[in-house]
């Protein structure tokens, strides 16, 4: 996103918080319209401490504060837990129908319903500033949102608010400074430290009703938002840990309907509920559906849910239902109904459909044995499996994605409701086993789809995956390679920097060219909006563990972007670059490149040259807006030119999920990316008009697939040739994404260069211990001279450098 900036209001840049932070804050509470009687702020903690709220307070100020515009002040007590959540109930209106939970905080500010600013303030006495910048300065702010039109706010504001819609920051709490990336707006979310959420008193009575008459035969409950009593079932699983704990229970005595699942999860908050696993439960509360974002614009499944919950314990000990087992035929091999939109009305059809078999079992314990893992463990303590081994299997082990008609219904991800401190989370890698039978309730997960939450969990046999190795290039042969270095900064550690080495050195052989995606300013992500653009130090470490690797001395080339202008982590300023190695291949530089001049092509005695060396493609066409602009080069290798054109397209953020409620998903970033795909296939047009014997590669991270209209735009015409299609299908993938093995890296090259050998070198996204989330890739191949004869010539010598290898 590109933030703007004008001198009438200057944002707000406090460092990002790491304890307590505002969570959400509505104003519309008790005014026309409104469901809830009261404004409410909600206080969380990115800390792994309680956070101590003794002496602070929450404090108010209206969008467009004048001189005399004070800040309203709420003291604070007690403390907001990990996980857990803090409740300040605010000024009450004449309307609405639904009280807030206890709150742990109670003042009487009237906040407005559309716009204004509220700040966490290290002290209870009235803040003074009344503009973003002196805001910024006061050290007693620890956190603040300015939402609708606010002028004090941190970078730019949060959306307007209405009486139905709070703003609130997502389950990971991102606090980048910047409002409108942290806070989304949505229904209001009031839950207490204890994990209260509204809906009166779970004791009144409600509807009697089974659990497989609460899940119904859709996704979304017919008892939505409606009190529920006398709900039995066995406790089947707990979940102590978090911010979401609370318990899964089943019904012992199921209908004969399959639509309807007969699990149910009941939500405690940050409270462990005192259960046991073979608890006989009766249950009261409120059925909601529970989405990982704002419920009015989501676009993933939701969670029925029992909130507010009481209940009573029958008898302990008792048998838990048996598990539904997942074998290679249990899951039907097609994704979803085609609806062309919203698939949460449709009835299911849990026989026909992937998503309605899931959602027919949600809150089931499900189980697998002796799955294949597909994906491997990552740092948030998850991994993928496959239930379907034959579906789709690569050579090493994974299952290949290839196609939006090849959906892997047979893919399942593995969580832990297991204490780490009982059970570490296993360390895998793609091709690996989960040995044994691991068993938990399913639920939807937004980061991932369908998750198993294993209650039980298997072994992983490790199947000894090794990386690869690609030979190094003949005397003849040139090597260009593409490595997205996953935002590599001068303030890493300098492991990641000697792996990353090893990588180039050990594994790609140290091609001659390699182009470069997600390099990071000097200091990274830690230098949000603070005007440094170079990475002269992030290249030169790099070249440095190169070298000390064994490897060149590598030399580099790069274009500075525009501070914040170029998208990926805010601050860190990515940009593509290339390194080459002088011993090998000379680069011809041509001065006037910057950030913001076109590279253009040119005409010199029948041959294409560079107006700049290295120079951007079109960097200031709307098509690269808040994304990184591609690097053009022009290199000499053995008395042949060749242009190579490094690139990073726009990433799928914003795309609908594979899994998620609205089927087929509108790919909205593939837009971007087709643009950004036509510029560059017009710019290696301009090449090839001039000399349609140049030899010319386009490598980098394209963010799209071999099938997508973003290659099939760029290979238009015939002037470049995507090369990850001259590999058996296969092994057709650089990056393993939900375990799906997949292409998102390229390298398409021009039908000059002759001898084409490409490779993608596995070494990272397969493996649990990885320097990058990207596989690099390389093409070697003999430049043309765009001489019949002296093409000869050098075959031969390759031929005879083949046939005679130099020792």
């Amino acid at each position: 996103m590109v933030l703007t900036v004008t001198s009438l209001a200057v944002p707000a840049a406090a460092t990002p918080s790491t304890g307590a932070v505002l969570a959400e804050v509505y104003g519309g509470g008790g005014n026309s319209g409104a469901t809830l009687t009261n404004d409410f702020v909600e206080l969380a903690t990115r800390g792994t401490g309680a956070a101590d709220l003794t002496g602070w307070s929450v404090q108010y100020l209206p969008a467009a504060p004048g001189p005399t515009s004070k800040w309203q002040v709420t003291p604070l007590t007690g403390a907001v837990r990990p996980g857990g959540r803090y409740l300040v109930a605010e000024a009450k209106g004449n309307s609405g129908t639904t009280a807030l939970p206890a709150a742990d905080a109670t003042g009487g500010i009237n906040l407005s319903g559309t716009a204004g600013t509220v700040a966490l303030v290290a002290t209870t006495q009235p803040l003074t500033c009344r503009t973003a910048a002196d805001c910024a300065a006061d050290a007693n702010v620890r956190d603040l949102v300015g939402y609708g039109d606010a002028a004090v706010r941190e970078g730019t504001a949060a959306a307007a608010t209405t009486n139905t819609t709070s703003v609130a920051r997502g389950a990971r709490l991102a606090d980048t400074d910047d409002n409108a990336a942290d806070f989304a707006v949505g229904a209001p979310t009031p839950t207490n430290a204890k994990g209260e959420t509204p809906g009166g008193d779970p004791g009144q009575p409600g509807t009697p009703a089974k659990i497989h008459d609460i899940q119904g035969v859709t996704r979304l409950s017919p008892f939505k938002d409606k009190q529920v009593s006398d709900v039995t079932g066995v406790v089947t699983a707990l979940r102590t840990f978090g911010s979401a704990r609370g318990f899964w229970m089943t019904d012992p005595v199921p209908d004969a309907d399959p639509r309807t699942s007969e699990g149910l999860f009941v939500f405690t908050g940050s409270t462990t509920p005192d259960l046991a696993v073979g608890d006989a439960v009766t249950a009261s509360g409120t059925v909601r559906e529970f989405y990982p974002d704002a419920p009015a614009t989501s676009k993933y499944q939701s969670l029925t849910e029992l909130t507010s919950a009481k209940w009573t314990v029958g008898s302990s000990g008792n048998p838990l239902p048996a598990p539904t087992v997942l074998a290679p035929d249990t899951v039907p091999a097609q994704l979803a109904p085609q609806a062309g939109g919203n698939i949460e009305p449709l009835t299911l059809e849990p026989s026909k459909y992937a998503l309605d078999f899931w959602e027919a079992h949600e809150s089931e314990i499900v189980s697998v044995s002796d799955a294949r893992i597909v994906g491997r463990s990552t740092e948030y303590g998850e991994l993928y499996v496959t239930t379907k081994p034959e579906q789709r299997p690569t050579p090493r082990g994974g299952t290949l994605y290839g196609g939006y008609d090849q959906q892997n219904t047979g893919v399942l991800k593995v969580e832990s409701i297991i204490p780490f401190s009982q059970r570490p989370f296993p360390k895998a890698n793609t091709g690996d086993v989960l040995t044994g039978r691991t068993s938990g309730p399913l639920e939807f997960d937004s980061f991932g789809g369908y998750t198993l939450f294993a209650s039980e969990l298997g072994q992983v046999k490790d199947n000894g995956l090794q990386r690869e190795v690609t030979r190094k290039q003949r005397s003849g042969e040139l090597a260009v390679a593409t490595y997205n270095v996953e935002n590599l900064s001068a303030v890493d550690d300098q492991a990641k920097f000697d792996q990353l080495a090893h990588g180039v050195v050990d594994n790609l052989a140290n091609p001659d060219i390699v182009s470069l995606e997600e390099i990071q300013d000097n200091n990274g992500a830690d230098g949000n909006g603070d005007g440094v653009v170079a990475a002269d130090e992030t290249l030169n470490r790099f070249t440095a563990a190169i070298a000390a690797a064994g490897g060149p001395h590598y030399e580099w080339r790069e274009i500075d972007p525009e501070d914040k202008k170029d998208g990926g982590e805010p601050g860190g300023n990515i940009r593509v670059g290339f390194l080459f190695n002088p011993a090998r291949v000379s680069f011809v530089d041509r001065p006037g490149g910057d950030a913001t001049t076109p590279v253009a092509v040119n005409t010199v005695h029948g041959k294409p040259q560079l107006s700049i060396s290295p120079g951007r493609v079109e960097p200031g066409n709307a098509a690269w807006t808040a994304s990184r602009k591609p690097l053009a080069g022009e290199f000499v290798f053995g008395g042949r030119t060749v242009f190579v054109v490094a690139n990073h397209f726009n990433s799928k953020g914003g795309d609908q999920p594979t899994q998620g409620r609205y089927q087929p998903p509108t790919r909205s970033s593939e837009v971007q990316r087709v643009q950004q795909a036509q510029l560059v296939h017009d710019f290696v047009g301009k090449l090839l008009a001039a000399d349609r014997g140049a030899n010319v590669v386009v490598a980098g991270d394209l963010n799209d697939y071999p099938f997508s209209k973003t290659v099939q735009t760029l290979t238009a015409g015939g002037g470049l040739k995507a090369l990850i299609d001259t590999l058996p299908p296969q092994e057709r993938y650089s990056y393993v994404f939900e375990g799906n093995s997949q292409v998102l890296d390229h390298i398409l090259s021009s039908p000059a260069p002759r001898g084409i050998d490409y490779d993608v070198v596995h070494i990272n996204a397969e493996f649990a211990d990885q320097a990058s989330d990207h596989d690099p890739q390389l093409v070697r191949f003999r430049p043309s001279a765009g001489n019949r004869v002296l093409d000869a010539f050098y075959d031969l010598a390759d031929w005879l450098d083949r046939v005679f290898p130099r020792r």
